[in-house]
């Protein structure tokens, strides 16, 4: 299956999980669409001050790809930049948050995968 970026479905989440200002998801494909178990796959854009709040992920893993822009992942007691290129792996009940602190809007892969 091919999913040309023109056919992706989007939305805009305002305050994202507790966050500030508004994020957009960008659909590759949906959970039904998907032979795994699944909760997300898709495109995240989160623009300068805009921020996803802290959430756990008890029973899933989510994976992020960073593929522009750079900013803040919170995780537990610790705070680390991430940038273009960098990978990100929360689960098994770890919690996070995401924070755009930069000038450009910060993209990230996110798949969220079902145990």
């Amino acid at each position: 299956m091919i999913r040309k970026a023109l056919e992706r479905t989007s939305e805009t989440r305002e305050n994202m999980r507790g966050g500030d200002g508004t994020v957009t998801i960008n659909h590759y494909f949906t959970p039904d669409e998907l032979s795994f178990r699944s909760r997300l796959c898709a495109e995240m854009i989160v623009p300068p001050g805009a921020s996803v709040g802290l959430h756990q992920h008890d029973n899933e893993d989510e994976i992020y790809i960073v593929t522009a822009g750079s900013g803040i992942i919170s995780e537990g007691d610790s705070e680390n930049r991430v940038a273009t290129g960098d990978a990100i792996l929360t689960g098994n009940g770890a919690a996070h948050a995401v924070r755009n602190d930069g000038t450009e809007d910060l993209r990230i892969i996110a798949v969220i995968i079902l145990y």
